[in-house]
């Protein structure tokens, strides 16, 4: 194998995927209090869980510097790499992917390509997957970017949120705003396609659930499906068996988000990623 591919934290694959197909992940950083973490390496999601409410102020987060991306590459290079395909979180979220294209620009060993992903959290990690599987059977890295062009505008990401609290807290979202919708006992959504976050609102939490429901019936069938949450197991896995009618002839995996994106959406948020079939 000649091509390599490296990702960041907020992937969400499954160390079994990252392991199994030799991707290389850069973590991001996340500051808490005093400690600076790197996602995914010193800190477990158990254990971010657990402390973040208690946190005041919120933690933080920050992207990968240079120096990160080119000490990635070096090890991809030591690995055989004779080309890199780095894939990151969409650049409407966040600062990562511009991170690697500095350090693209400086690394002259072997050719690296940078690309957006247009996607977080699972709706990355499939297409990274996709990516690696291609990898090991021999194709080039332009092969592989023009075959997931192909699948980014049919790979969503969809959750609901149990509060406005930690948008507030993370600075996201204006004070004012968090708190009337917390007055009117709001429930938020977030919707990601294309490179595109969307925002939406409902009253209760069965009405956000409803509206996952609904996204899954406009957009499916699908060729994968996943269930992602944050901090909520046994909710993720209710949800799992109400979902099974819309995957039925796969699994549904479920996995918790890096403390990276839990940081922003908080305690409780909720859905799914997955690729829909071409119609």
């Amino acid at each position: 194998m000649n091509t390599f591919i490296l990702t960041d934290s907020t992937c969400d694959l499954p160390a079994e995927i990252i392991a199994r197909y030799g991707i290389e992940v850069t973590p991001l950083h996340i500051n808490m209090g005093s400690e600076t973490f790197f996602d995914g390496v010193n800190i477990t999601k158990e254990e971010f869980y657990r402390r973040l409410p208690d946190y005041d102020p919120a933690p933080n987060t920050a992207a990968p510097g240079t120096a990160l991306f080119i000490k990635h590459f070096e090890a991809l290079v030591e690995k055989g790499a004779k080309e890199i395909l780095s894939i990151h979180i969409s650049e409407s979220l966040s600062a990562t992917i511009n991170s690697a294209r500095l350090a693209a620009k400086e690394f002259k060993k072997v050719p690296v390509t940078v690309l957006d992903s247009t996607q977080l959290s699972l709706g990355m990690g499939f297409l990274v997957e996709r990516a690696a599987q291609m990898a090991e059977a021999g194709k080039k890295v332009e092969e592989i970017v023009s075959k997931l062009r192909e699948i980014m505008p049919r790979t969503y990401v969809f959750a609901a949120l149990d509060t406005l609290e930690y948008l507030r807290r993370s600075g996201r979202m204006h004070i004012a705003v968090a708190r009337f919708g917390e007055l009117l006992r709001l429930k938020p959504l977030v919707f990601m396609n294309g490179g595109k976050p969307d925002a939406h609102r409902v009253r209760t939490r069965q009405k956000a659930m409803d509206r996952l429901f609904s996204w899954l019936d406009k957009h499916g069938p699908f060729e994968q499906l996943a269930i992602v949450h944050a901090g909520v197991q046994e909710r993720a896995e209710a949800l799992r068996e109400e979902a099974r009618k819309y995957f039925p002839d796969g699994e549904i995996i479920i996995q918790q988000i890096t403390p990276v994106l839990g940081t922003n959406l908080g305690i409780g948020a909720l859905g799914f990623a997955g690729i829909a079939k071409e119609k």
